[in-house]
């Protein structure tokens, strides 16, 4: 009977000691020296107040201008065509000191296009 004894509690050592290096093991898999840094937030959308000083001169300059030549249009009894106006295509108002004319260009238009809706409709 020594013997039985013996082995069980051998048998029970050996699996208590298994269990105990199997979770230690595991516990620590995840964790092999590999960190990961959280991913930086997305920047913040760009307001008004983020926009750069040539966008913002070319939407100033562009829905003033809009607004006043379809204002215009509008009262003298013309048809709607925002893109025949001198203004529309000479897109005025560019500062080369500011950026790229490409970047105005488009700012200008846009805005001009809106300006000029608000203008012609406002009128009639």
């Amino acid at each position: 009977m020594k013997f039985s004894n013996a082995g069980r509690y051998s048998k029970a050592l050996f699996l208590t000691v298994g269990a105990a290096l199997m979770l230690a093991v595991t516990g620590c898999s995840s964790h092999h020296g590999y960190y990961y840094a959280a991913a930086p937030p997305p920047p913040p959308p760009m307001g008004y107040a983020q926009r750069p000083p040539l966008v913002e001169i070319a939407q100033r300059n562009g829905h003033i201008a809009g607004r006043d030549d379809g204002a215009r249009d509008a009262y003298r009894g013309g048809a709607y065509q925002p893109q025949h106006d001198r203004n529309f295509r000479a897109t005025p108002g560019y500062d080369p000191a500011l950026g790229p004319f490409d970047v105005y260009r488009h700012s200008y238009r846009d805005s001009y296009l809106r300006g000029y809706d608000e203008g012609f409709r406002g009128v009639r």
